[in-house]
């Protein structure tokens, strides 16, 4: 009996489990094809911001688990670069699949290319042009050294070809979220009703921050904070905190006054699921989160996102998105814009549910070319 194609798929941040979960379960559907392996890097490790994921997206449990744990960029890159070394070598795959631009995906990346093993990086080509956030330098070197280039919109194939990519390599595939979200979708609707819904008939705002440049300077939290205290005074905000964010939270004046006003609501990391059905019932989301501003496109869900850049620029174009910085100003100029805005968003191109199954149509077709008893290792 012939060798099957070995996968190994990389998750190890709370949004690698979203795009990971629709192309297992296609792998799955193609068992006389491949083997598939899943490797948790264990770089978000609390039960809150992992395991619920697992079971909420109907993936299997890892195979294996480095447990690396929180560290700086470059400790944990090197922890987790230092832990999968040893895995790639005893289990041999063909392919390594990373996703997004998270320091696992660069980590493991790097390793499976300095042993000679392909990969392949799905959301490949997204850029913010801001040097300064590491998940840019995550996502520029992933794409340089990756044999196959799934792209989610037309932009990041136009990115990829003007670094020297060459064409061969990149797939517009569309946007393996938006797989899970729209299959998802429907069992997040059916909740019910959480205490974390404000009552009322005005409906409310939701707010994720997690940023560094976000929440670890106190003054750019405080103005922050001032923004989401104007908007709350016509929409109650409910605030899921990331377990970085917190710290800020408890310093922030703004953010007590609005506590004790009843404006806003805290609530603890939330799974997939409730949080989908949170900010599907949601009036506008504020965030500095990159999916989350693809989630709000294809919902229809007015976003505010508080950064300078985006490296998802289609969310801008056609879908729900602005890009407003951390400025209240402007945070409350785009708020103004979103109550009087009468644009009707347009949901981007291949952005349809399916894009796990072109992934793995293509996978096959590189499988056979370069997979076990190929002519083209």
């Amino acid at each position: 009996m012939p060798r099957l194609f070995h996968i190994i798929s990389i998750v190890g941040a709370r949004p690698n489990f979203m795009k990971v979960a629709p192309i297992g379960e296609e792998l799955a559907l193609e068992s006389t094809s491949f083997r598939s392996t899943i490797v948790h890097t264990g770089q978000h490790y609390d039960s809150t911001m992992s395991d619920v994921f697992f079971d909420q997206l109907d993936v299997a449990d890892p195979d294996v688990n480095l447990n690396v744990g929180s560290a700086s960029h470059a400790q944990q890159t090197a922890a987790i670069m230092s832990a999968f070394e040893p895995v790639l070598l005893e289990w041999q795959p063909d392919l390594v699949l990373v996703v997004g631009d998270v320091n696992s995906t660069l980590a493991c990346a790097l390793v499976a290319a300095k042993l000679g093993v392909k990969v392949a990086h799905v959301e490949a080509g997204l850029r913010s042009f801001d040097r300064s956030m590491p998940e840019e330098i995550n996502r520029v070197v992933t794409d340089q050294i990756s044999d196959i280039l799934f792209v989610t919109e037309r932009g990041a194939e136009q990115n990829l070809r003007r670094e020297g990519i060459a064409s061969e390599k990149i797939y517009f595939v569309g946007n393996v979220l938006i797989d899970t979200l729209l299959s998802k979708l429907e069992r997040a609707r059916a909740l019910h009703r959480r205490e974390i819904e404000p009552d009322g008939d005005s409906g409310y705002a939701v707010l994720t921050l997690h940023r560094p440049s976000n929440v670890d300077d106190r003054r750019v939290f405080e103005r922050l904070m001032s923004a989401v205290a104007e908007i709350g005074k016509e929409l109650p905000v409910v605030f899921p905190v990331h377990p970085r964010t917190r710290l800020a939270v408890e310093a922030s004046p703004t953010a007590a006054q609005l506590l004790q006003d009843g404006r806003l609501e805290l609530v603890k990391p939330l799974g997939y699921l409730q949080f989908l059905g949170l900010m599907d019932r949601s009036h506008l989301v504020l965030t500095d989160s990159g999916g989350i501003q693809e989630e709000t496109t294809v919902l229809g869900i007015p976003c505010l996102t508080l950064r300078d850049t985006t490296e998802r620029p289609i969310t801008v174009s056609e879908g729900t998105n602005q890009i407003v910085g951390s400025h209240p100003e402007r945070i409350l100029e785009g708020w103004r814009r979103v109550k009087t805005a009468a644009r009707a968003p347009r949901t981007p191109e291949l952005w349809d549910g399916k894009a796990a199954h072109r992934i793995v149509q293509i996978l096959r077709s590189f499988s056979e070319a370069h997979g076990p008893g190929s002519q083209n290792p």
